[in-house]
């Protein structure tokens, strides 16, 4: 199942940041690109049902790193 979570950043280039970081990151493989203007990043990854996923919690601590929050 395909999982979308969008996360939106005070400044353009804290989002290329974490669009940046996601590129090299290590916990999950993801699918990121900027969305909205590009002060938002859309992240989308697929996880197996039935299977407790820590992704998304994993996501939105780095995002939260960045000063972001889900959308």
């Amino acid at each position: 199942m395909i999982n979308e979570i969008r996360y939106q950043f005070s400044t353009s280039s804290i989002a290329n940041r974490f669009l940046n970081e996601l590129k090299h990151w290590s916990k999950a493989d993801v699918n990121a690109k900027l969305f909205k203007a590009s002060y938002s990043v859309a992240v989308s990854y697929e996880y197996e049902v039935g299977k407790f996923d820590y992704t998304c919690s994993d996501l939105d601590d780095l995002a939260s790193l960045h000063g972001g929050i889900e959308i």
